[in-house]
This record gives structure tokens, sequence and C-alpha cells, in this order.
């Protein structure tokens, strides 16, 4: 379930929440005989400050009404004995910590909300308040938000483009913030609510296409200068990076993989055959979306691999986290009482933008406000689902 709102916590009878509230759901798992469930923590203040469609409630300053609001009524009712055999999982503020790394100044990407938080520190408190007042707790196991190859994956010497080396610093960082310790996380989920593919078979980013390495090559905007071009790799890189800055050996990797399937009539067989880069990288890739920026309701997408544990080593499971159907924004304004606004990634026409190197967005038209079904949305996902659906 996904507690997007304080008022989700008590049954709010919302769209993205319906009319149970975390312990009604709790209630059941117990009463099915359920022995896991999965929340999702995500209510920051000044909430994805770089996605208006999925702002919250909470205001940038409202650090103590998080606290005291959200995260304590929360582990008050985790804590309750009757919940005691239940292994509760906690997926912690997606879309937070790794926008202080990419849309802060001087960056060209910046915007006002996240140098706000980067400079109150909101982020960094809640997100260790909030693993540690839950990690506390002896039934919990949580997962940090880690965005995903294609928003970290950059590596480079100089530090002003190097991404990937400053995002697991900074997630070290939260290591005695606020109390929290390496063991109050058990490990960290990529790809949350996004359609980054799992691997990409038919290519490698230091492939040599047309006499020249692809991930060096100035002309290839797929790539961009990116290590990695699926989250396999990029998260088994990820948690070496994440134990060299403090946290424990034994920590594992979440992948989502409710929407990135790329299946249907557009999914490549093989590799390509030409000897143009862009050419055969365009032909070969699995993700065929417009550019790896693009996160709003990207139209033909599917449903990825089933949720199943430890398929890799380093991989405590594929997750269904983003509930397929549910849009990740409105095609156009819609007046709501849930603090979401419009973002102009999620209008088909839409232009671009930095984050997405000026491409078109990608995304469906005629969708509802994030959290909100749509069903041709979901028949989408059916249709071009990986593994195919019989």
């Amino acid at each position: 379930m996904w507690l997007d709102q304080t008022s989700a916590i008590y049954g709010n009878g919302s769209p993205t929440t319906g009319s149970y509230g975390l312990a009604d759901h709790l209630d059941e798992a117990v009463s099915q005989g359920a022995d896991l469930i999965q929340v999702v923590i995500y209510n920051l203040p000044g909430r994805d400050c770089a996605a208006l469609a999925s702002n919250g409630q909470l205001a940038p300053n409202e650090i103590n009404r998080y606290k005291t609001e959200y995260i304590d009524e929360i582990v008050d009712i985790m804590s309750d004995p009757a919940y005691a055999d239940l292994r509760i999982v906690n997926v912690i503020e997606i879309d937070s910590l790794p926008n202080l790394i990419t849309n802060v100044s001087p960056r060209e990407t910046a915007t006002d909300t996240c140098d706000t938080m980067l400079a109150n520190g909101g982020y960094v408190d809640g997100v260790s308040y909030a693993a540690a007042e839950l990690g506390a707790l002896p039934n919990t196991y949580n997962y940090i938000d880690a965005g995903h190859h294609g928003w970290i994956g950059w590596g480079d010497d100089n530090p002003e483009y190097d991404n990937f080396r400053a995002s697991a610093a900074l997630f070290g960082s939260l290591i005695g913030q606020n109390g929290m310790t390496a063991d109050d996380v058990h490990g960290f989920i990529s790809n949350t609510a996004n359609y980054s593919v799992l691997e990409e078979p038919y290519w490698d980013v230091d492939q040599n296409v047309g006499g020249q390495a692809l991930n060096q090559n100035p002309d290839l905007p797929w790539v961009d200068w990116n290590d990695y071009n699926n989250e396999k790799d990029f998260t088994e890189a990820l948690r070496t990076e994440l134990i060299a800055n403090g946290f424990n050996s034994d920590i594992g990797m979440l992948i989502d993989t409710s929407r990135n399937g790329w299946g249907g009539s557009y999914r490549p067989t093989g590799p390509s055959t030409s000897n143009d880069p862009v050419t055969f990288v365009d032909e070969s890739r699995i993700d065929q979306r417009i550019q790896k920026g693009n996160w709003c309701n990207q139209a033909g997408a599917g449903l990825g691999e089933r949720p199943q544990v430890q398929p890799e080593p380093w991989i405590d499971a594929y997750v269904w986290i983003k509930p397929p159907g549910e849009s990740d924004g409105s095609s156009e304004l819609i007046d709501n009482d849930e603090g979401k606004g419009f973002d102009e990634m999620c209008d088909p026409t839409y232009g671009g933008n930095p984050r997405n190197g000026n491409n078109l967005s990608g995304a469906r038209g005629d969708m509802p406000v994030s959290g909100h079904w749509s069903s041709e949305q979901f028949q989408e996902l059916l249709q071009n689902a990986w593994p195919p659906i019989n």
C-alpha cells in the first residue's frame, strides 16, 4: 500500500489508497495468513522536488509534521504485537535523495524546490528519521529509494558530472543522522515507478560499433556517456559502492519490474546489423522510450518480470511497487485536493527540457492525476507484457 498522504494512514477513501488504512491492511494480511506486506513511505516535505505531478501536501519546511504526524503514527501502528509475525517491507521515499545530486544548482536541471530541500536538509532529515524509527521495529525491512540507471548511472572523474558516486556518498551520509545506523537499512530499491529495463540482451555500453565504444561516443544520445544500460548491472555496481560508503555487506537490492517489460511488436529479437552507432543502438535496445529521462505514463510500455525472490545473488527480489494501471500524472491540469500539480512531462505534446535532453515526453494522452486508475493504460501494459501473459 502507498501512504502518500498523512490521512492515508487511517483510510481516507482517496483513489490512491481507498477506504482501508494501514491497520486495516495489516489486519487483512494477518487474517489471510500472509507473512509479508509491502508499504510505500511517501510523504516528505517538498516531495518529489523535480516533478510537479507527484508533489505532496507537506510544504518544504514542515519536517516536524512529517515526523510527528506521519512517521511516528506509522511506527505506532506497525509496533502492535498483533503484527509481530508479519514481515513489513518499507520502501522509503521514492524520487527524493537523487534529486539532491542531479536537480540542484548550478546544474541546468535545477529546480527551486530541489535547491530548497538541499539547503534545509529536509530530505536527509526525513529519510534518516523514517529509517531509524521504522528500523527499530524487529519485523521491518527498510529499502531506501535509489533512482535508476538512467538517473544516477553516470560516473566521471569530474565530481560535477559524477552522479553515481555522489549519490552513494549521499546515501552513506544518512548513517548517524537521527540515530540511523547501517542496521536500519536492509537494502535499496531501483526503478520504483519507472520504466528502465532489467537487461539489454543485444548490446553492451562498452561495445565497439563503428570504431568506437558506445559509451565514449559523443553523438549517441541514448547512451550519453552513461556506464549502464540496464538495472541489473546498475544495481550490482551500486550495491558495491553503497557498501564502500558504510552500509552492511549483506544489503540487498530490489528492482521494481511492474512496468519495464517492453514487449509487443516493437521489441527487437536480436542485435542490429548496422555499423552506425545510433542506428545500432536504436534497433537493438529493448527499452523503447524516446529518452531515459522520460518517466510519465510511457506509451508502449508493458508489464515486466513477475515478482520473485532472489533472482540474482545481489537482488533480494523483483517487486511490483507501482500498481500497473495507476497514472504517473495528468496529461493536463486537473484540480485536486491531493497537492498534485501538472507536470509538462505528462503532456504527450511537450517538447522536453534539459532533464530529458529536450525530447518529446513519450507520455500517453488522456491520463488522470497521479495514482488514479487508467483502464486504457492497464490494457496496454497487458498487451505489451514481457514475459508475455497468456
